[in-house]
C-alpha cells in the first residue's frame, strides 16, 4: 500500500483537530455590546463562555459534523481559537502532527489499535482531552496489497 499523500495527511490533521478539539475549557469573553443570538440577549458587560468543541461540531460549518471524515476540508475549525485570540503555536502544532502521522504511517504501515475503541479510557475530566493509554500493535510483515 503506498503512503498517503501529503494532502491527505494535512486534511487528517485538520479533521482530527476539529473532531477531537483537544482543549475543552471554553473561551471566556466579556460582551462589549448588547447582542442577540437565537432570541436571547447578551448584554454589554456579561461574561460568556464559548464552547470551542460546539463550534467545531456546527452543522452550518461542517456537513455531518459528528462523523470523522479524513477527506473533509476542516481547515475552518476553531480548535486553536479564532481571530486575534488564536494560539500562536498552531503552525508548529500542525507541522509536528503532520510529521508524526506521516512518519508513523511510512515506517509502521501495519500499526493499529490493540483494543476496542469502547475500551479506551478518555481523559475528559480536565481541560485537556486525551487518553490515559493507547494500546497499539503492529506486524513485522509488510501489509498485503490488493
Amino acid at each position: 500500500m503506498p503512503p498517503p499523500s501529503p494532502a491527505l495527511i494535512s486534511s487528517t490533521v485538520e479533521e482530527l483537530l476539529r473532531y477531537l478539539t483537544i482543549v475543552h475549557t471554553g473561551r471566556r469573553r466579556v460582551a462589549l455590546a448588547d447582542i442577540e443570538i437565537d432570541d436571547k440577549v447578551i448584554h454589554a458587560g456579561d461574561g460568556v463562555i464559548l464552547a470551542t468543541e460546539a463550534g467545531n461540531r456546527d452543522e452550518h460549518a461542517f456537513a455531518d459534523p459528528d462523523a470523522l471524515d479524513l477527506h473533509r476540508d476542516a481547515r475552518a475549525h476553531v480548535a486553536f481559537g479564532f481571530g486575534v485570540h488564536q494560539c500562536l503555536g498552531q503552525p508548529l502544532a500542525r507541522v509536528e502532527l503532520q510529521v508524526v502521522y506521516g512518519t508513523l504511517y511510512r515506517r509502521i504501515p501495519t500499526l493499529r489499535l490493540a483494543a476496542d475503541l469502547v475500551d479506551i479510557r478518555f481523559k475528559n475530566v480536565s481541560g485537556v482531552y486525551g487518553v490515559y493509554e493507547l494500546p497499539i500493535t503492529w506486524s513485522t510483515r509488510p501489509p498485503e496489497t490488493h
